[in-house]
């Protein structure tokens, strides 16, 4: 029997029994914090065969306390927590998710960029003290989008944005032009789009930074930004203070800067209330991206663990 150590908070938390299904393939499943601090993982690692992976770090010295792991599995896209290098080096496959929550987070996007141009949690926060005044707002409908990144959640946004007969802009330099125009957006320079959509959305991968003072100057006024993706896309001082010069309209956000740490973000200021949407990571969270990253991780630790190839394996970037 194998032990498979779970830190992330939503395994097995959807309609699926994932639990029983590492049981009855003759495994164990071990629930470990999702912080992923060492000094409490290190008894679970001691013994573990494989890890189903949450956000934290996984670094070489988690590895090096995991004499027994063959398989990391990353519940979830992104891998950049993940020392990938290490884990290679120590013949430890890695794996991830991909297009598992896709579905969940275009439309986490596109419920941002609704709530933003027609101001609704503002409207119900002014509504529950009293106050009936009305705020206009924008159309999706008359909006050019900009989505910044059009993998598997960019082109997801792209498609529900047909229905409402938008004009989409997308800039992808990984993505064939032709391949962008065949899925429902019209390619462009990245510094072209920002400099053209009333909405931008970000789907792009974290270790970069595409929101500064520099390129919101360039934006249009009255500009709407949403980011699904991941905090460091965007300089946060940068965007309250074009928000608070009126360069921005609003900000939407299913992240920020140090996330729960982050209660001193400039973009939680009082004054930006009206103007800043920010929740909790709830874009991944509903029950089918849930099972869909539950499945495809145990899926993958089952097949290494009974010696098989994984359907989503990782690798390391060459040097």
């Amino acid at each position: 029997m194998g032990i498979i150590l779970a830190t992330s908070r939503s395994f097995s938390d959807g309609s699926l029994d994932l639990i029983a299904r590492a049981q009855d393939a003759g495994h164990e499943i071990v629930r470990g914090p999702a912080h992923h601090d060492l000094i409490d993982l290190a008894p679970l690692l001691a013994t573990a065969d494989a890890w189903i992976a949450g956000t934290g770090p996984v670094t070489d010295a988690h590895l090096a306390a995991a004499p027994n792991l063959k398989v990391i599995a990353r519940y979830g896209v992104g891998t950049e927590a993940v020392d990938l290098a290490a884990a290679e080096a120590r013949g430890i496959l890695v794996t991830n998710t991909p297009g598992a929550n896709a579905d969940a987070v275009a439309d986490h996007a596109i419920g941002l960029m609704l709530a933003a141009l027609r101001t609704i949690p503002d409207g119900d926060r002014r509504v529950r003290q009293g106050d009936w005044s009305v705020r206009r707002g924008r159309e999706l409908g008359a909006a050019t989008v900009g989505i910044v990144g059009f993998g598997r959640i960019g082109q997801g946004v792209a498609r529900r944005l047909g229905g409402f007969g938008t004009r989409v802009i997308a800039a992808d330099p990984y993505f064939p032009a032709d391949r962008i125009r065949d899925l429902g957006a019209e390619p462009m320079p990245l510094d072209e789009l920002f400099q053209t959509a009333d909405v931008i959305t970000l789907h792009a991968p974290g270790g970069q930074r595409l929101v500064d003072t520099a390129r919101l100057l360039t934006m249009r006024p009255g500009t709407v930004i949403v980011n699904t993706a991941r905090p460091d896309l965007i300089d946060e001082q940068a965007v309250a203070a074009a928000l608070n010069d009126g360069r921005l309209a609003g900000y939407a956000a299913d992240t920020l800067d140090g996330d729960t740490a982050a209660s001193g973000s400039p973009l939680l200021a009082d004054d930006l209330a009206d103007r800043v949407i920010v929740t909790p990571h709830l874009g991944a969270q509903t029950t089918q991206a849930v099972d869909n990253m539950g499945s495809y991780s145990l899926d993958d630790v089952l097949a290494v663990l009974a010696g098989r190839e994984p359907r989503f394996p990782v690798h390391a970037p060459a040097v």
